[in-house]
């Protein structure tokens, strides 16, 4: 799979790694949210690419690289965000790892999806760096 394969919107979401059920409450649910957002990728080669993810009132200027499967290894990809000089995430610097969800070979109007974690790899605005999620993004229409 070239980077090709990730370019265009994806609709990004990531969690908290909280172990506690949530017991049926929407209330408890919702507080797994960190961040929604859009990641957008465009190819620079076929093992590189840069993008955005945006979350409406900021976001981060992305740069990919994409590590080849296998029958026995998805594909997967490590991505570097940035914050953008003179933003309100000037500074910022989180890191992505994950790859390409296993497409099902009798799945039914299977949507495509990446998944994967990431960590804050610098502080920011009080929260100390090291703090990790996980994160589900499916492509767009």
């Amino acid at each position: 799979m070239a980077s090709s394969s990730l370019v265009g919107s994806w609709t990004y979401r990531s969690f908290r790694n909280d172990s506690r059920p949530v017991d049926g409450d929407p209330q408890k649910a919702l507080g797994l949210f960190f961040a929604e957002a859009e990641f957008r990728f465009e190819a620079i080669s076929n093992t590189t690419f840069k993008g955005v993810i945006d979350w409406g009132s900021g976001g981060l200027d992305l740069s990919g690289e994409i590590r080849p499967g296998n029958t026995d290894t998805p594909v997967a990809f490590a991505i570097v965000g940035v914050g953008r000089p003179g933003s309100q995430t000037d500074g910022w610097e989180y890191d992505y790892n994950g790859c390409v969800a296993y497409k099902w070979p009798a799945g039914v109007e299977q949507v495509p999806a990446l998944v994967g974690s990431l960590i804050r790899a610098k502080p920011h605005n009080g929260t100390p760096a090291g703090y990790t999620a996980s994160f589900v993004a499916v492509r767009k229409p």
